[in-house]
């Protein structure tokens, strides 16, 4: 980052998607004590980081689009210190919640990096990937070279932090997933009474006769 800037820092935060084992969640803290030393200003930080991260994200997901599914398993496969089950979980996490997978995604450990995979294999509309991983990016960034910005050299301990608040991104997902599967339930009891009701038919009076004068 000293040497390149900017560059270097959308480097070093695109191979994280890349490179799994390379946890952002040390280098974006990296990236902010860098700015609070004038390598660059919090707001270039911001930018380059996140352009890093949309960078890569593009790159893995043509990956996938053009390998398809069993040729990019395989490749994961040969990836040092990965293992097949972490992109077997990914997928069928996209599977089941599809864009808002790529968008927390982008704030779960490894997931961030697994998830274009699937997107690309699955030929995800390339522009709504784009804009969501550009989304959870910013706000996962954010949080991090801020926080090294704020710490200056005691950034590495924002490490410490990263699982905790990951919890908190799985667990807001698994409360928004559990309430809209409680809503399309209890939608589908009241349709279902609806129709099992019982029609109520007008009553129909005998008009009065006219009585004869």
């Amino acid at each position: 980052m000293e040497q390149l800037g900017g560059v270097g820092a959308a480097l070093i935060v695109g191979l994280d998607n890349l490179f799994p084992p390379i946890p952002s969640e040390l280098v974006l803290p990296l990236a902010g004590f860098s700015a609070s030393r004038g390598v660059f200003s919090l707001p270039e930080a911001l930018f380059w980081t996140t352009l890093g991260s949309v960078l890569g994200a593009i790159i893995v997901y043509w990956a996938g689009a053009l390998l398809g599914r069993e040729r990019t398993r395989s490749l994961v496969a040969l990836i040092p210190l990965v293992k097949v089950q972490d992109f077997d979980r990914c997928e069928e996490w996209f599977a089941k919640h599809g864009t808002k997978a790529v968008f927390f995604g982008r704030m779960v450990p490894l997931f961030r990096s697994f998830i274009s995979l699937p997107a690309g294999v699955e030929r995800m509309s390339f522009w709504k990937f784009t804009v969501l991983t550009t989304l959870g990016s910013f706000i996962w960034n954010t949080i991090f070279v801020t926080a090294g910005f704020v710490l200056g050299e005691n950034w590495h301990r924002v490490e410490g932090y990263a699982g905790i608040f990951q919890k908190v991104v799985i667990a807001g997902v698994v409360i928004g997933i559990g309430y809209f599967i409680w809503q399309r339930l209890r939608a589908a009891k009241v349709g279902a009474a609806d129709t099992d009701a019982t029609v109520v038919l007008p009553v129909i009076r005998d008009r009065p006769r006219s009585h004869r004068r």
